[in-house]
This record gives C-alpha cells, sequence and structure tokens, in this order.
C-alpha cells in the first residue's frame, strides 16, 4: 500500500469515527432526555373546584369489577405510566376528580359523568358546585381530536345528534377497544353487524371484501364521500378489481366492461342495475339481486 493510499484510508476511518461518536452523543441525548421526562405529566386533567384527584384505587371500593377489568384487559389502561405522577391518570382521566363523589357516598356524581346530566351539588358544604357533565362523546373527544373533526364530514355516524354513542362500538373499560377485537379481521365487523344485521349474511355469493373487514371501503367515523365510503363512485371499486385494456376490450376483474364504460363514467358499480349487492347475493355471482 502506498502511502497516498494510506493516508486516504486513514482519512476514511477518521470520517466514519466521527460519525460513530456523533451518533453516540446523539443517542446518548435521547436517551437522558427520555428518561428525564418519564416523570413529567404530559396530559394536563381538568381541574374542578372543590373537587380532587383520589386516584383509581378509591373507585375499586364500589366499582371492583369495573376496575378489576379495566386495570386487567383495558387497551385504556395500557396508556398509563408508572410513576409518582400516574396517580390522577386513569378512572379519572375520563370521569374527572372525584373526591366529592367518594366523600358523599356516591350521592354527587363524578363531574364528568357519560351518561350527561347535571352533577348534585355537594349537600354537605360550600363547596361550588360542579360543572355540567359532559356526555360521554365529549369526553372521548376531548383527547381524540382527530375524530372530532370526522363527525364534522358531510358523511358521518350521527354521534353528534345523539343517535349512535361512542360506547356503541367501542368498549373503554374492559378488553379491546374495539368492541368485537380479536386475531381475525371478520371480528371487526361485529360492532357494525349490531346495527348493520342485513349486511352479515349469510350470503350464497358473498363479497370477498368482507372477508377484510368493513373499513376496507368505509371509514367508521365520518368521510367526505356518501355511505361513509373511503372512495367515491366506481374508483372505490377500481382498487381491487383492476382495469386492463386489451385488443379494444376494457377488462375490470377479468371481466370485457367495453359496453358499460359510460355508466362508469357516470355512477358507481353498485347502480344502475350492475352490482347492487354489494355485500353478498343469494342469486347471482356478480352481486347482483
Amino acid at each position: 500500500m502506498t502511502n497516498r493510499n494510506a493516508r486516504m484510508l486513514g482519512k476514511r476511518v477518521l470520517h466514519w469515527r466521527s460519525w460513530l461518536v456523533a451518533g453516540a452523543v446523539v443517542s446518548a441525548v435521547l436517551v437522558i432526555v427520555s428518561c428525564s421526562t418519564v416523570h413529567r405529566s404530559v396530559v394536563n386533567l381538568p381541574m374542578v373546584p372543590g373537587a380532587e384527584y383520589l386516584g383509581s384505587k378509591d373507585c375499586e371500593q364500589c366499582h371492583e369489577k369495573i376496575y378489576r377489568d379495566f386495570i386487567a384487559s383495558a387497551d385504556h389502561a395500557r396508556l398509563m405510566t408508572p410513576g409518582p405522577n400516574s396517580i390522577n391518570v386513569g378512572c379519572e382521566s375520563c370521569h374527572g376528580p372525584s373526591s366529592l363523589h367518594a366523600q358523599s357516598g356516591a350521592e354527587i356524581k363524578p363531574p364528568f359523568i357519560l351518561t350527561g346530566g347535571r352533577p348534585s351539588p355537594n349537600p354537605h358544604g360550600p363547596a361550588s358546585v360542579l360543572p355540567a357533565g359532559r356526555v360521554k362523546e365529549n369526553v372521548c373527544i376531548e383527547c381524540h381530536l382527530d375524530v372530532r373533526g370526522q363527525f364534522n364530514l358531510p358523511s358521518h355516524h350521527p354521534v353528534s345528534e345523539g343517535k349512535v354513542g361512542c360506547t356503541d362500538c367501542h368498549s373503554p373499560h374492559k378488553g379491546s377497544i374495539h368492541i368485537g377485537g380479536g386475531t381475525s379481521l371478520v371480528d371487526a365487523n361485529e360492532a357494525c353487524f349490531r346495527c348493520h344485521a342485513a349486511q352479515r349474511g349469510p350470503h350464497v355469493f358473498e363479497h370477498e371484501a368482507m372477508r377484510e373487514g368493513c373499513s376496507v371501503c368505509h371509514t367508521p367515523h365520518g368521510s367526505v364521500n356518501a355511505k361513509l365510503l373511503t372512495a367515491r363512485n366506481a374508483n372505490l371499486c377500481l382498487k381491487c378489481h383492476f382495469q386492463q385494456a386489451s385488443g379494444g376490450r376494457i377488462l375490470i376483474g377479468g371481466a370485457d366492461h367495453s359496453l358499460f364504460v359510460q355508466r362508469l363514467q357516470q355512477g358507481t358499480c353498485w347502480t344502475a342495475g350492475c352490482h347492487e349487492a354489494v355485500h353478498g347475493s343469494r342469486a347471482d355471482s356478480s352481486l347482483r339481486f
């Protein structure tokens, strides 16, 4: 090896060493920052005049089953970080500081009751009357701000209208946050089928997309498209049923659709007498009634 090559090699080694040192410094800083912020509160819970936070263990005294199910299996419980600042995280994250509720033997409702209504004033002293209880949907969207926006889209589940509630599809106290949650994709449909029973089937000719879950075609909270669809018109179907041009013909899903191009441009695959039975059919393998 010549002296020139040796010098070049040495420069390369120094260059890589400098990068390694810089990477190690950045990693060390990240570790220090992450470890030092574990004991810092990252969510500012609401304060209520005259009420204090007690911690979830106090709730266990009266709500033992709900508490044990929550701690043992609830997805929401996984959000709690061990440490001194976690005392206010848990039941009171949603229900609010509940000292007056506990001291009154449940005569005073928690400040943020999930059934709506106004908590009673404190009959045992001049403590301030707690603010009006928030309905359960307002409690949820305090954290889920993206969902709040989706409920304002043109097509949405009627949660803001009071016809459907978050707990109709989500279970905050026990197990998976999604009702019917499990390892099977079909299980995710169970929450939908509780209201949309006709789509459950059984169907002689099923739409294969149903095996992957309703959310393949529908967004559960809100959409700019009609019927909560993830895409509008025939574009939704063409996400799975690929379009090809062959010999002057237009093939979709391997079938000739040349005569129906105008229909596809003007509407959807499930209108105008084509594939109306989008969830499944008992009469036709092409999903017709």
